[in-house]
């Protein structure tokens, strides 16, 4: 399992750091990783919330019987669980491999910074969807915009800063 692990980061790392020289001069490279990983993992969520929302749940409400689920957020939390180990590995690993603080507290303060990601998420999709009336897709689009400046900052100063 562990040379798996050592040879998709190695991977990963060639992958992402081949196009790094198109933008070295704005930004530097943990910047970059960040944005790279990041944009890929975010694309992903678009990608499966769409598929999601417009093909698995055809836009109908999700009856699980002791709840009811609108299309829009029941494609977004779908979509959640598949990306968040996607991006905690990326993050991990990838964009701020330095970081000095114990994998325990990284994994902790981590999921702090998602969950107030997620609850930016689901008030700001609700009132794109709900209250302003905007398609779902574009909600998410725009909704994922404003969360991930907000976690950027909170995972570079929080998350995985060193000591």
């Amino acid at each position: 399992m562990k040379q798996f692990h050592l040879r998709l980061k190695s991977a990963i790392l060639k992958s992402v750091d081949y196009f790094y020289p198109l933008f070295h001069k704005w930004m530097p490279l943990q910047t970059y990783r960040y944005a790279a990983c990041g944009g890929s993992n975010m694309a992903l969520n678009i990608l499966i919330y769409f598929i999601t929302y417009n093909f698995i749940l055809k836009k109908a409400l999700l009856h699980l019987g002791f709840i009811t689920i609108s299309p829009h957020i029941a494609a977004y939390i779908i979509s959640f669980f598949i990306t968040f180990p996607i991006g905690f590995y990326l993050s991990m690993y990838v964009v701020f491999p330095g970081s000095l603080l114990r994998r325990r507290v990284r994994l902790f303060r981590y999921f702090l910074v998602v969950i107030i990601c997620v609850l930016l998420n689901y008030i700001l999709l609700k009132i794109f969807v709900e209250h302003f009336l905007w398609y779902p897709t574009p909600s998410l689009m725009i909704t994922t915009v404003i969360v991930v400046a907000f976690s950027y900052f909170s995972q570079r100063h929080f998350s995985f800063r060193a000591k």
